[in-house]
């Protein structure tokens, strides 16, 4: 008989492991998660659909047309067995710092590393999918970054060091904060912080940071910043910006939770990932932001996560081609 849990308080690994003990098992989860979205037959519009065991697939009752338990979904052309693919976000879910695809390959017991690693990344996109359909409002900090990663072609000119170098990509920081009531305290920080996005970007162009801005926070946005060069038309696509020019020893102090928030970002990745190649640094950083931004989920974080690993909308979307 198999139990299948909705909630999934305090569940250790042990308890996990016990409720999904075969594939038939980890199927049965992803099939009741996939009814609960609801399913909508793709020939006819039909909402009612009946369970066919022997094609693992969801049959619409009105016109036949057959939609697997995979379509649509992130685990779509993939031919890793459901029970990999649980047991993956599981572990993504429920490791506070993450977890590296050689440790989830060798907890698997599978041979090969690269089915593992696609799979991760695809996880990791849909947590990036996930936060994009929320914006940033009220008071933000904003400020840019440099994240070491590495890449595979050769440069003819000697590598730089520095804000040029070819050896770091440049990434945006937003920190939605709400300021304390109240007399400030000495030694705690002004504001109370909500949510962080992240986002890999080209250049530090006026023009670059106007437009990751207005792509995820609203126009009435109050914008704070230090006195870089690339926010001064900030204004242009928020209700206010206050800019503070100070010496880069006190940034922290202007801009507390974005310092944080790259700090802890910059750790996270270096004390998983030895090696990050600049064009998968997105997804590294968007599974950095989903988690901290339900930090307060607990165990329901893993069925948040199921929950858009099944939504039939994902599919065709993911950043990256990973075979």
């Amino acid at each position: 008989m198999i139990i299948f849990v909705q909630k999934f308080f305090n569940m250790n690994l042990i308890d996990f492991a016990r409720q999904h003990p075969d594939e038939e098992s980890c199927i049965q989860h992803f099939r009741l998660a996939k009814e609960k979205n609801g399913i909508v037959c793709a020939r006819c519009g039909n909402t009612t659909h009946y369970w066919n065991k022997a094609h693992k697939s969801h049959d619409c009752k009105e016109c036949g047309y057959r939609t697997t338990l995979r379509s649509g979904t992130v685990m779509e052309s993939s031919k890793l067995p459901f029970q990999y693919w649980l047991y993956t976000i599981y572990l993504m879910s429920m490791t506070k710092k993450g977890i590296s695809a050689k440790e989830v390959q060798r907890q698997l017991g599978h041979k090969r590393y690269e089915p593992i690693w696609a799979m991760m990344h695809k996880i990791r996109a849909i947590m990036g999918l996930r936060d994009d359909q929320y914006e940033l409002d009220g008071v933000v900090e904003l400020d840019d970054a440099f994240f070491k990663t590495y890449r595979d072609e050769i440069f003819d000119e000697p590598t730089k060091r520095g804000r040029g170098s070819q050896k770091r990509s440049k990434v945006l920081v937003m920190a939605k904060v709400d300021p304390k009531r109240g007399r400030p305290r000495k030694h705690k920080k002004p504001s109370a912080f909500r949510y962080v996005r992240m986002v890999v970007v080209p250049n530090s162009s006026a023009t670059t940071m106007n437009s990751t801005v207005s792509a995820y926070a609203t126009s009435e946005v109050t914008i704070k910043s230090d006195g870089w060069r690339g926010f001064n038309r900030t204004k242009e696509v928020s209700a206010k910006h206050i800019k503070r020019i100070v010496p880069p020893k006190e940034a922290s102090k202007a801009l507390p939770w974005v310092h944080t928030m790259i700090s802890n970002a910059k750790r996270t990745l270096l004390g998983i990932n030895h090696q990050t190649k600049d064009e998968y640094l997105q997804n590294y950083l968007d599974e950095f932001c989903y988690k901290t931004n339900r930090r307060f989920f607990g165990a329901n974080l893993f069925d948040r996560l199921i929950v858009a690993a099944v939504e039939d909308t994902w599919y065709g979307k993911y950043r990256y081609n990973y075979g």
